[in-house]
């Protein structure tokens, strides 16, 4: 009989309990956080941190940022903007990828589950290795590639091409930050990330093949002509589904795939 068994840091294993609350707190939450060093041998583990919701602002970020600063200095993460614009704190929250200082805390019900991206290595506690992610981003070449003399100003564009980059509404492939919540969660990137592109990088190439200032379109559809890079895709929807800023990768996977039938 064949056998199975997990690695040994897949384990996750009780953590420490944190209480920072008084008799005379009003509103209190529980957060169950990640925790895991690599240098240090142990398995990873999940602390939780009961906290006064009053001493932090309503973000599940805020809540982190406490936690780090007045109670635990050694949780780490990734954070910057605070304002959903650069990706940096994408983590996943209550089983779903998103973004915490977007995330509120009261949509969330009883205590607050946060581990990092899940199919990435963890660097330490709720930070992910986003390596091999970003070098096949950078691989997409994604820049303004032309042949055509530079002109003496910029390159022009209509509103319509614009629109069609940025969406009407605002949600079209220019506005992904690249925060990985929507290839995390894919699980044909999960098991073919060394030769799939992730619904992210493919967004961001078909943001790059639709630009009317970009000469390159042949040659970008030749570098994804792949059984792998493009058609790994099977339309499941998560990408989608989980994205934060509300864009939708499918589609964008979906009109690459068209390009590449009509081209034929």
């Amino acid at each position: 009989m064949a056998e199975f068994a997990l690695p040994k840091n897949s384990k996750i294993q009780k953590g420490k309990d944190f209480d920072a609350t008084t008799a005379e707190t009003k509103r209190k939450k529980t957060f169950k956080v990640y925790r895991y060093d690599p240098d240090s041998g142990e398995n990873p583990r999940m602390d939780s941190y009961t906290i006064d919701l009053d001493k932090c602002g309503p973000m599940v970020l805020d809540a982190i940022i406490h936690i780090k600063n007045d109670i635990d200095t050694g949780l780490t993460f990734r954070r910057s903007c605070r304002e959903g614009i650069c990706g940096s704190c994408a983590m996943n929250i209550d089983g779903r990828n998103t973004l915490a200082c977007t995330k509120a805390i009261d949509e969330v019900n009883g205590e607050v589950k946060i581990t990092p991206l899940p199919h990435m290595p963890v660097v330490k506690d709720l930070v992910p290795d986003q390596k091999h992610a970003i070098a096949q981003y950078n691989s997409i070449e994604p820049w303004l590639k032309t042949k055509s003399p530079a002109p003496n100003r910029e390159r022009l564009q209509s509103p319509e091409d614009a629109d069609a980059l940025n969406g009407h509404d605002g949600h079209g492939p220019a506005a992904c930050i690249l925060c990985f919540c929507c290839s995390t969660s894919c699980p044909s990137y999960w098991w073919n990330a060394d030769r799939f592109m992730g619904p992210a990088t493919l967004m961001q190439a078909h943001r790059w093949i639709m630009d009317t200032r970009d000469e390159a379109t042949g040659e970008r559809l030749d570098q994804l002509e792949d059984p792998f890079r493009l058609y790994r895709c099977h339309t499941i929807m998560n990408c989608t589904n989980t994205c934060p800023k509300g864009l939708n990768p499918a589609k964008s996977i979906a009109e690459i795939k068209k390009l590449m039938v009509a081209r034929k």
